[in-house]
């Protein structure tokens, strides 16, 4: 009963103690000078920044960026080297990012295999040739399937 009274008792004293600290720091604070206005001005101010003038000049122009088409675009996501060529590792190292949305719990024991393998077909379906590489024209056949519009049930 007395550890009980006595820790209390300390802990009011160390309340009191934080308080009365806390309210002396307000204090000193609230009566703290506010700062010269002039003082904060540079009495050596720096060199001047030089003026630009370029008169009659006339740059370069611009390069003009030129209009890709919907399927040249979807080709260089894929192309990553740039080499005109899809590799079969860049066809699939773009599905990662897919894959890691499917392994939800994220440990990694999604059977990639079995996923994969819809991807793998529609590779090799495109590649006519079977050189493991898409050309444009190969890669144009996997553009997805439009999808027809809804009529609105309003």
């Amino acid at each position: 009963m007395n550890k009980i009274i006595l820790g209390a008792v300390i802990a009011l004293v160390l309340a009191g103690v934080g308080a009365f600290w806390w309210q002396g720091r307000a204090e000193v604070e609230q009566g703290a000078p506010l700062p010269d206005p002039d003082a904060l001005v540079l009495e050596t101010p720096g060199p001047e920044l030089p003026e630009s003038d370029p008169g009659d000049m006339i740059g370069p122009e611009p390069p003009e960026a030129s209009e890709l088409t919907k399927e040249q675009k979807r080709f260089f996501r894929y192309d990553r080297n740039r080499d005109w060529r899809i590799t079969r590792t860049e066809m699939l190292s773009s599905r990662t990012d897919a894959f890691r949305k499917l392994d939800k719990d994220g440990n990694n024991l999604l059977d990639f295999e079995e996923w994969a393998v819809a991807t793998v077909e529609k590779f090799e379906g495109a590649d006519e040739n079977s050189d493991n590489q898409l050309t444009p024209g190969e890669f144009a056949s996997t553009a997805p399937k439009p999808r027809k519009a809804r009529r609105c049930a309003c």
